[in-house]
């Protein structure tokens, strides 16, 4: 038992993580002593000091930090012996993981339970809203109820959830036997467990959960009680993690490409993370900032936003909007474009066709990353915000619907007398074209001063956010789950169960949010749990649409666990796809090739006879031996 209780892992972490809590009650008696503060014991101080220490105490107990101590000691290096790669039981999914693929399912199935989580909010939250007045919980619960409903699926849901599917295919893509620091990419996975259970948590502080949104807006954020602080803590956590993952993936797509893999020779969801990544290491520090300016002023009193002007202090509330959605609105973009990268994969698969204008789908990519940092200030436009402001932001709105529309194009250019399979992953597919153009139009609409002045903090802002995010973001989750389960667990999924789902989730999607437009326009405010008896009437039916969404989301974890336990044995490539990730068994071996593969011809060359995008042989046979087929970019589409 000793040794077990020294040994990384859960024994050790579990009383790491008292003495955690310990740490951080001594450390502030200590200072508070010395500083001459009264009362010396400070619960809420006390509470501040735990949300960073005890997690920290928690991943040095269960290994996060074992190898970078030890070698930070100076000790001799330890020959590597690879206990701690790949899952040889269930029970390696719960411990420090170095291996891509461990951690990929780690990321995914740890981001759909808080999906679940969110879910299950949301349910309560159209239980609430079905009727006028108040049926189940008060005014302030029902303002934490929407904040870490919010928060819970963008921070803790579609960020990481799309770092996990990368995580686990983004290096069989490109022909690497791992990412470029696995021990780094075992660690970034374990913030984000800790980041979700502190937003759960907060339920259970003083004074009920946080509540000021997943905006978090000042000064709401610096006067609200303890519950506010586990989400500013968690969001660092949460941050963290996503700026580890994505140096990650830069380093990997950079320097581990297979041989004769180039730039463009590398499937799109490649180019789709490699510009994500760029966004999240640009733009992450910016709401890491936010928040610590927050921490600050709750904590320790300082007046980064805080404007008691009776007390003497003069913050600036418009700076932390500023800061804040320099960060959030990239952040659209980061729970987009990985998405965006699946569908293509999707696409090219399912209509047997390359994908059209390869090229300039990959340079609107890099022209949404650029562009994503200049329209921040459209979300401000009622904030009291210097008015010439806004001209040139809406402009710049309008200019960024210009590389989507270009991927738009291409995607139906690419379906264009294909040959389409309309399985699963393909309706998610094209359920993701109708919705996200529709989220699109709603969004130009946004761009427009006129328009936002009319129904800013109204509905008609829910629907268009659920619009992309829902019918954007989650179909392209959907999808990709679906096309990918077969590699990640060696089992095929119930086809008509993942048809089902399809379609219970496309009517319910649009039966609740496609009225949210008419009621926002009519003027009913979002973020309220009562509201005018004009409204009763349509949020009964969203409400009774939104439990059908919930109903569908059951199909889809009784699909999943069913198929995962006893589904039909999938073989190496089920979908007669391309890419490298189809080229070895299902699920892959522990180190990912057996030999290291050689690319000759593009990803999407479906059509061509003969055409193959890698193969198993040394670099200069591979060559010899390859299909002039062209760079497969582009290439004669099959009729």
């Amino acid at each position: 038992m000793t040794a077990k209780l020294r040994a990384p892992g859960w024994y050790r972490a579990a009383w790491m993580f008292p003495l955690g809590i310990a740490f951080s009650y001594g450390l502030v008696v200590l200072l508070r002593t010395v500083w001459g503060n009264d009362p010396v014991v400070d619960s809420e101080a006390i509470v501040t000091v735990s949300l960073i220490a005890a997690p920290l105490f928690f991943l040095v107990g269960i290994g996060g930090f074992d190898y970078w101590f030890y070698w930070a000691a100076g000790r001799p290096t330890r020959p590597e012996d690879h206990s701690s790669h790949g899952a040889r039981s269930w029970k390696d999914y719960f411990r420090i993981n170095t291996d891509h693929k461990v951690i990929g399912i780690q990321y995914t199935v740890t981001s759909f339970f808080f999906l679940l989580v969110g879910g299950l909010i949301a349910m309560l939250i159209r239980a609430e809203l079905a009727a006028p007045g108040s049926q189940f919980v008060d005014a302030n619960t029902y303002n934490g109820l929407f904040s870490v409903h919010a928060s819970l699926l963008i921070f803790l849901f579609i960020i990481p959830v799309f770092a996990g599917l990368a995580n686990f295919v983004l290096p069989l893509m490109i022909g690497a036997p791992d990412m470029a620091f696995p021990r780094l990419n075992a660690l970034s996975y374990w913030l984000l467990p800790i980041a979700g259970t502190m937003m759960i948590a907060s339920f259970f502080a003083p004074g009920g959960s946080f509540a000021s949104g997943w905006t978090a807006y000042a000064p709401l954020s610096t006067d609200l009680p303890i519950g506010q602080t586990f989400f500013t803590v968690a969001v660092q956590f949460a941050g963290a993690s996503s700026v580890l993952t994505a140096l990650n993936f830069l380093v990997t797509i950079i320097t581990m490409r297979a041989p004769g893999m180039s730039f463009w020779r590398m499937p799109l969801l490649v180019w789709a993370n490699f510009s994500t990544s760029l966004l999240v290491v640009i733009a992450t520090p910016f709401i890491a900032a936010s928040q610590f300016f927050v921490l600050l002023d709750r904590a320790l009193g300082f007046n980064f936003f805080s404007t008691g002007l009776e007390q003497g202090t003069n913050g600036d509330v418009l700076m932390y909007q500023h800061v804040f959605w320099f960060y959030s609105h990239p952040a659209v973009y980061i729970m987009m474009l990985p998405g965006f990268g699946i569908i293509s994969e999707v696409l090219a698969v399912k209509a047997r066709k390359p994908i059209f204008g390869y090229r300039m789908m990959a340079f609107s990519l890099l022209a949404i990353v650029v562009l994503g940092f200049t329209v921040w200030a459209h979300h401000m436009f009622v904030s009291g915000m210097q008015s010439w402001v806004r001209v040139p932001m809406m402009i710049t709105t309008a200019i960024i619907a210009v590389p989507t529309g270009i991927k738009i194009f291409s995607w139906l250019a690419t379906l264009w007398r294909g040959v389409l399979r309309l399985d699963t992953p393909m309706l998610f597919a094209l359920g993701f074209l109708t919705m996200f153009v529709l989220g699109g139009i709603s969004g130009v609409m946004l761009a427009i001063i006129p328009i936002v002045i009319h129904v800013s903090d109204t509905y008609f802002i829910v629907a268009h956010i659920h619009y992309v995010l829902f019918g954007g973001s989650l179909f392209t989750i959907f999808a990709g789950v679906y096309f990918w389960f077969p590699k990640m667990t060696g089992r095929m999924y119930d086809e008509t169960l993942g048809k089902v789902h399809f379609w219970l989730t496309f009517i319910g999607f649009n039966a609740t949010f496609g009225p949210m437009h008419l009621i926002g326009i009519q003027g009913m405010p979002r973020r309220v749990s009562d509201y005018a008896e004009q409204y009763a009437g349509w949020n009964l039916f969203i409400s009774l649409a939104g439990f059908v969404v919930g109903l569908s989301t059951l199909v889809f974890v009784y699909n999943m666990v069913s198929s995962w336990r006893g589904g039909a044995r999938a073989s190496a490539n089920p979908w007669r796809s391309l890419t490298l990730e189809w080229q070895v068994s299902s699920p892959p071996p522990i180190f990912n090739f057996d030999a290291v593969p050689t690319v000759v011809g593009g990803p999407y060359e479906y059509g061509i006879p003969g055409a193959v995008h890698g193969i198993f042989k040394a670099p200069a046979e591979a060559e010899a031996d390859a299909v002039p087929a062209g760079s497969g970019a582009s290439g004669p589409r099959n009729e």
